[in-house]
Parts: structure tokens; sequence; C-alpha cells
């Protein structure tokens, strides 16, 4: 039976304007509260009139009033608690709801729904007998849901790092190093706590040694202040000196201009005449004295230097947290990162055919006439593309074919002369291939081949981490279904390339 919807304007008290408190229904048929219908007709008193503040229906005598308890009921349950309110912007809605949507309160990870508190209470109450597994309201409940199986993602894989159900356990990740989704969050945190204390103290640290070269600098500045003023006030009494030497000497000459004795005169000049030994003090001293120009622009190019650093490290940092703890999971998650590819025209084999703006691999039985190059695979029937891949990309193929193609990632070192494994991708230590065929996928890097289970679609999505050193390959239809994944350690840029050995075989980038 479908919920009857109210809304709060229907239960508003025509006085106060506020939901009703205490509601009473006069004869008339209209609601108050208790509060404003008494003050309403306490004014009217004197007249001993009292009418509906409403229809003006009149009433004599007074009506007896009473708490209409049904009403009081229905507008309770309108006073909700904060789990009842409206869902606003950005927040997680109750799927229940019809009309305007409460905020959601919980979600079922069984039923993939989120519920209000009402309708979260009637979820509680249906499968009372069989308890499902509920959460904290979230907006991604598909993200937490197997794409492959449907089943909810319990457990967590060491080994591929993904998060997968028991049923991936089973057969994908079998013998693979696993643990509870649950105990493998407690790690992380336990491990995030334990990355925030160590940062704490470094920091602590690098606080504690730029407060020691501080201090250092300041007591430098002082001392050299010192020292200056020191040598500056020896100059002047050294100036004041003369300038007093030469005061009594112009007072002796002046007394010598008005003797009238010829031979004391003469006798004397000869002694005043010879200048006194003149301490010379450069403006230059002065200024060189009273100057930290150069000691300023020192602590300047520290502090430049020391925010670079900062802000270098800080991304650098970032980069590295991001690389650990994110992992795509839908298609639109994976696209942000899509990567526009070309085929290298100069790797590839005679046999191989480029088309479409060379977006498009063919085999044909007929050689190209493509030129010598250094480049080229002269044997296996590979080719590169033109565009390395770094950080995080993406890209997508189709391939066709009734007996399948190697998708591949390789350095670009890979020998391209000759026909030893080698030079094969997948078959050394510098590609990656995920071999595609109607009957048979696998997985081959460094010679060895892991079988796979065979993915019916055709059209197949990589995606690359490469510092964070993954590699994963993706069966892409409505879902994203994961293939086989690996983690490693890329110490050069990888460069997408393609085996294609058989006639009409062809891969199309996307």
């Amino acid at each position: 039976m479908a919920e009857a919807r109210f809304s709060q304007d229907d239960f508003m008290c025509p006085v106060c304007l506020d939901l009703l408190t205490d509601p009473v229904t006069i004869p008339c048929g209209h609601s108050f509260c208790m509060g404003c219908i008494t003050d309403s007709w306490d004014q009217q008193d004197q007249m001993r009139v009292y009418s509906c503040p409403q229809c003006r229906r009149i009433f004599n005598p007074t009506p007896d009033l009473a708490k209409n308890i049904m009403l009081a009921k229905v507008v309770d349950k309108l006073k909700k608690p904060p789990g009842h309110s409206y869902a606003g912007p950005g927040e997680v809605q109750c799927d229940v709801c019809a009309g305007r949507k409460y905020k959601a309160v919980k979600s079922c990870l069984v039923c993939l729904e989120s519920y209000c508190q009402t309708h979260f209470d009637h979820h509680e109450d249906f499968h009372s007998c069989k308890r499902h597994k509920v959460t904290e309201t979230t907006g991604q409940l598909h993200e937490k849901i197997c794409c492959q199986h449907d089943k909810l993602l319990e457990l967590f894989c060491k080994t591929d790092q993904q998060f997968i159900c028991v049923l991936c356990l089973k057969y994908e990740h079998k013998n693979h190093d696993t643990t509870s989704a649950a105990v493998h969050r407690t790690e992380k945190q336990r491990s995030a706590q334990t990355a925030v204390e160590e940062s704490e103290r470094i920091f602590t640290e690098l606080i504690r040694s730029i407060e020691k070269i501080r201090s250092k600098v300041t007591q430098r500045i002082r001392d050299q202040e010192k020292d200056a003023a020191s040598r500056a006030e020896e100059q002047l009494e050294q100036l004041e000196q003369e300038i007093s030497d030469l005061r009594r000497r112009d007072a002796e000459l002046e007394q010598l201009s008005q003797t009238q004795d010829h031979i004391h005169l003469l006798q004397s000049f000869q002694c005043l005449s010879t200048p006194p030994e003149s301490t010379e003090v450069p403006n230059i001293l002065f200024s060189s004295l009273f100057s930290f120009d150069s000691m300023r622009e020192s602590v300047r190019q520290l502090r430049d230097k020391l925010k670079d650093f900062w802000k270098k490290e800080l991304r650098n940092i970032s980069d590295r947290v991001t690389f650990t703890n994110f992992v795509p999971r839908t298609n639109n998650d994976f696209l942000q990162y899509s990567h526009q590819l070309t085929l290298d025209p100069n790797t590839a084999h005679q046999r191989l055919y480029l088309s479409n703006r060379n977006r498009v691999i063919t085999n044909t039985s007929i050689g190209q006439l493509y030129p010598d190059h250094p480049e080229r695979f002269d044997y296996w029937l590979q080719v590169l593309c033109r565009e390395s891949v770094c950080g995080r990309s993406y890209w997508e193929i189709e391939w066709s074919g009734v007996y399948g193609v190697y998708i591949s990632v390789s350095y670009k070192s890979i020998s391209r002369k000759g026909g030893g494994y080698n030079r094969w991708f997948g078959h050394n230590d510098q590609s990656w291939s995920l071999f595609c065929c109607p009957f048979r996928f696998s997985f081959i890097h460094n010679k060895i081949e892991t079988d796979l289970p065979v993915v019916s679609s055709r059209r197949i999505g990589v995606y690359v981490d490469h510092s964070a050193g993954t590699l994963s390959f993706y069966g892409v239809s409505d879902t994203m279904r994961l293939i086989h994944t690996v983690q490693t350690t890329f110490t050069q840029p990888l460069y997408p390339g393609f085996w294609v050995y058989y006639d009409s075989t062809s891969v199309k980038l996307c």
C-alpha cells in the first residue's frame, strides 16, 4: 500500500504560521495551537463573542478546547530529527521516498538502496528474519559490488592490490594473498596513522632546526652590530682626538701670529707646521660597518630555496599517496586518464598494414613497401605506438579475427631485428602481453604464461599506473570486467604494442 505523503504546510497554525503545537480543532473544523486560539479568544473576552480567526464563524458560548490527539501524532512525525530532513545538494537521497526525497541515513549492500530513517525502519522490519548487511550512507553502492559476479566486495587481494568478492577468491584470485576488507582498512588506517606520526616527528625536527638557524643568524647579526658599533666608537674617539690636537695647534698658531719675537716665531712655527698624523676614515668604511645587505640577501635566498623545496616535495608526496590509494573502478573513472595513441609506421613489420590514420592494424599476406628503418620489427609481426605512456594512462582497443592477438606494453629498448624470443612481446623482461583469442586468454611476461578466464568482449581496456607499477586489462562492455592485473616496477617509459600474426586479424585503437 502506498505511503501517504504530507507537507508541513498542511499543518501550519493560521495564527503563528508555525507547525501546530498542542493542536486543537474548533467546531468549524479549523485547527490551531492551543496557546494561539486561547490568546485570540482572551482578547475577545470583553465582547463575549468568540470567532474563528480563519473563517470568522462566531461561537457563543466559548467552545471547550481539547487537544486533537491524532493530529498531534501526525505533527510529531513531521517534526523529524536531523535524520529525517530533506536531502540537500551533494547529500545521499532515500531511494524509496516519492516526490521530494529525505536524506538517507543507511545503505543496504544487499538491496543496493539507501534509506531515510522511516524507510530504513521498514526495511529492518521486513528483513527481521534474515538481516541484510547495512553500512553508513554512501552514494557509491555500485562500487562496493563486484562487476563480474554481482557480489559484495568483502575481501582485498594483496597480490593484485584490489577488492574482490568471495567468487573472485574461488576463481580468478585462487591461491592469492588475501585478507578481509575490514582488516585491510584497519591496516591502512594504522599505516596512515604511523605515517602521520612520523611526519609530525620529522616536521618538528625541521622546525627545531630552522629555529636554531634563525637563532644563530640573529645572534650573528647582534654580534656584528656590536662589533661595528665598537669599531665606530674607536674611530670617533680618534677623530675627536685629532680635532682636539688641531684646535690646540690652531690656538698656538694664533698666539704666535701676535708675537714680536721673530726667533721664537720661527722656532715654534717649524714644530707647529708639521702636520699631525691623521686617521683617515673613508666613507666606505662606515658604510660597510652598518650594512647587512649581504646577510639579508642570504636569508632571502635560503627562504626561497626552502619554499621551492617544500613545493616540489609536497607535490611528490601527494603523487605517491595518490598512486598508492587510487584504484579506478567505473568506466568514467578510467576515461579521465584516456590516452590518444597512434601506431608508429617505422616500427611496423612489413606484413602489417596500417590504416585509418595509423590507428588500425591488419595482417595481410602482402608485404607493405615500408622503407628500411632501425626501429622496424623484421621477424615478429609486431608494431609499437608512437606515444609513450607514463603516470596514469588508459586506452581501449577492439580486436577481430579467429586466432587472436597480443595486446602489449613494452620498453622502447626491446630488440627489433631477428627472431629470438627476446624480441617477441611478453617473452622477455622488457614487455608484458595479454593474449586474446575466442577460445583462450592468457598473460605472458618473461616467458611465463598464465591462463586466464575467457572474456567474450572484443573490446579491451588497458590501464597503466606507471609510478605505482600497476598494469591492468579489462573487458569493456556495459561494465568493466577485470581480466588480469600485474603489480611490478617499471624502470622505463612504456609503449603500447601489438602482435598480429594471423591473416585477416586486426586491431583498432578506439
